[in-house]
């Protein structure tokens, strides 16, 4: 009779074309197992609802504010919202680095312009030909 099912031809044909496509089993699995984490890369230790691994503070800290009691410690939920100021969400006010911190470079003065040299610089630049004349 036939030499397989329909079923088995669909799947010896996906087989053909995921070799084509170059992945194999072992590379699918592993790329499943790293979205599964990115897609759990926050849980909330209190309901475990769990955040993709782009989530900002603002909207961790949200979670904490709408889900759970007033008064919750949002560290109890997300140990990331440690030092996180809901009043100022971007780290726009914080507080200077301490002594020991990394030392910014110096800015070099600027050198003050000779008006001679501006001059001379205009001069310079003014000058060009006309066109059509040789």
């Amino acid at each position: 009779m036939g030499k397989g099912s329909n079923v088995q031809k669909a799947q010896a044909a996906r087989e053909r074309n995921q070799k084509k496509m170059g992945k194999t089993d072992e590379e699918r699995k592993a790329a499943k197992a790293k979205a599964d984490a990115d897609g759990a890369a926050f849980c909330c230790k209190i309901c475990k609802q769990t955040f993709m691994v782009n989530a900002k503070p603002p909207t961790l800290y949200l979670h904490v504010t709408s889900k759970h009691p007033a008064g919750t410690d949002p560290v109890m939920c997300f140990d990331s919202l440690k030092g996180f100021d809901p009043n100022d969400p971007k780290g726009l006010n914080k507080p200077a680095a301490p002594a020991g911190g990394p030392v910014k470079p110096k800015k070099s003065k600027k050198k003050e312009d000779n008006l001679e040299d501006l001059f001379d610089a205009g001069l310079n630049m003014g000058k060009k030909k006309k066109p059509g004349k040789k």
